[in-house]
């Protein structure tokens, strides 16, 4: 019998974890706003246990991301729908809380930017995107691209991590169900199985939340690897606006002792660098020789001040 050219064929196969239906919220839409709150609040605490089983694949892929800084290389996170958002969410916040170029750590989006507000039709199933949008990036061997998809699936970043692979360049993929880690273009798998969403494929609620949640170990851990927090302050941040001046002068007069008057003159006299003007400080120097100190310390400021204890790679061995 031949078949119709408008009827769907419809295979059948096991569905992802992301995809299939909660028991636990079944009956959702009768529930009171108090039980659903209730209801999300719970399913948080399973996604958390799993993003205990991705540890060890997260710590993993973070000294692949240093070792590529270390070396001029930079981060992208590729991916589309919510995920896509996540990684360019992340990206656009190291320069401002690291002062990192915005070159270092790029997020992409299958649909590109018009994505990032409503969806692009289609644009997730373009492996092509997936490969010209990180050749428009220059993409080399030194750089290592993080895959985000819930699925695990998605061409457009699988496509991304396959060229990636071709050209050198390390590899991740984060995803959000147990999926066959046998691909040779993905170095590190960060599985995350959060298990079936309270509204059925809706990846936006914990396997979005799991997402962020990596994405903040990778790229946090990673800068406080290359020297730009201090204790467990962000001594290398910019400042952009009012919040993060006072901010920035608040550090100063903590870890100098200084008063207010005084920190923000000495935050001047560094041309607005914390690091400099605490580097500045502690080794009684002026602005040049602060710099240089800190260039020869690739920027760590216990290395520069020669204190040790610290718990960095770089301060355990020299370097990453």
């Amino acid at each position: 019998m031949q078949t119709s050219p408008n009827r769907i064929e419809t295979v059948t196969q096991p569905l992802p974890l992301t995809e299939q239906r909660n028991p636990r919220s079944q009956g959702l839409d009768q529930l009171s706003v108090e039980q659903i709150v209730d209801l999300m609040h719970n399913e948080d605490y399973e996604m958390l246990k799993a993003i205990d089983l991705a540890r060890p694949a997260i710590a993993a892929t973070v000294k692949r991301v240093v070792n590529s800084f270390e070396q001029d290389g930079r981060l992208f996170y590729i991916g589309a729908g919510t995920s896509g958002r996540l990684g360019v969410l992340d990206a656009s916040e190291c320069p401002p809380t690291f002062r990192a170029n915005p070159e270092m750590v790029q997020g992409l989006i299958a649909g590109g930017s018009k994505a990032l507000q409503q969806a692009v039709e289609g644009a997730e199933d373009s492996e092509e995107a997936g490969v010209s949008d990180l050749q428009a990036r220059q993409l080399t061997s030194k750089d290592v691209v993080v895959g985000i998809a819930a699925s695990g699936h998605t061409p457009y970043v699988r496509a991304g991590l396959r060229y990636a692979k071709s050209i050198g360049a390390q590899t991740a993929l984060i995803s959000c169900n147990l999926i066959p880690t046998d691909d040779p273009a993905v170095d590190e798998y960060i599985l995350i199985p959060v298990g079936p969403e309270i509204v059925s494929g809706s990846t936006r609620l914990k396997a979005g939340t799991a997402t962020k949640l990596a994405l903040n170990m990778i790229s946090t851990i990673s800068m406080v690897q290359l020297g730009k927090v201090y204790d467990n302050l962000m001594v290398d941040l910019q400042i952009s606006n009012s919040k993060l001046l006072k901010r920035a002068q608040r550090i100063v007069i903590q870890l100098t002792g200084l008063q207010a008057e005084a920190a923000a003159q000495l935050l001047t006299e560094a041309q607005g660098e914390v690091k400099t003007a605490l580097m500045m400080h502690k080794a009684q120097v002026d602005y040049p020789e602060a710099k240089s100190r800190l260039n020869a310390a690739k920027g760590h400021l216990r290395i520069a001040l020669g204190e040790t204890g610290g718990t960095s790679d770089f301060n355990k061995s020299g370097q990453i």
